[in-house]
This record gives structure tokens, C-alpha cells and sequence, in this order.
């Protein structure tokens, strides 16, 4: 079975298709669960009506499922709290020009 770690690490591959940023610096992996050779994740979209939730949901899924010693995948999505820009990872951030401090979401 993999690490937590390992896990994370491979989540960093599915990527918002519309942001272009991964799942993890995005701050959209809410919980990350294991038992034996099952995997259950918590996710977030950045909202209630994103039209990429499906494709993003298959893509955690099929990444999760190459790793070795995983034979289930659980995908729940959770909406609160509601996802907001300050939860994205700083390098996130700078990648899209978000500034916390003016407030102004994405710059």
C-alpha cells in the first residue's frame, strides 16, 4: 500500500482543466483515507456547478488506481466549507496571480 504521501504525490498529477493547476495546490483534496487496498478521497470543486468535476473525479481515480497495492478508489465530493482562492497553495497563488491581501481574487 502506498504512503500518504506517495498518495498526495500522485493526486499533484490531476489537474483542473479549466484552472490548469493540480487538484492538491489548488486545496481541493479535503481528506485522504486509507484501509488496506482501498483509498477513499474527500474533494472539493472550486464550484457546485463545475462543468470538469466528472472528468477530474475519472482522472483521481485512474491515477490512484496505477499506483501499486491500491484495488479501490472512493471519491466523495464535500462542499463545506465552500472552496475559496486562500485555499490554494502559495505556489499556486503565484502561479495565478491571486493576492490574498488585496482582497481582489485573481489579479
Amino acid at each position: 500500500m502506498p504512503t500518504q504521501e506517495e498518495i498526495m504525490a500522485t493526486l499533484k498529477q490531476v489537474f483542473d482543466p479549466e484552472i490548469g493547476v493540480n487538484i492538491v495546490d489548488l486545496g481541493l483534496v479535503r481528506g485522504l483515507d486509507m484501509d488496506g487496498t482501498r483509498v477513499h478521497i474527500d474533494l472539493t470543486l472550486t464550484s457546485p456547478g463545475c462543468p470538469m468535476g466528472p472528468q477530474m473525479i475519472r482522472d483521481v481515480r485512474a491515477e490512484l488506481a496505477r499506483l501499486p497495492g491500491v484495488e479501490k478508489v472512493d471519491v466523495d465530493l464535500v462542499w463545506s466549507p465552500p472552496w475559496h482562492p486562500s485555499m490554494m497553495s502559495d505556489a499556486a497563488k503565484d502561479e495565478l496571480g491571486y493576492d490574498e491581501e488585496l482582497g481582489l481574487g485573481y489579479t
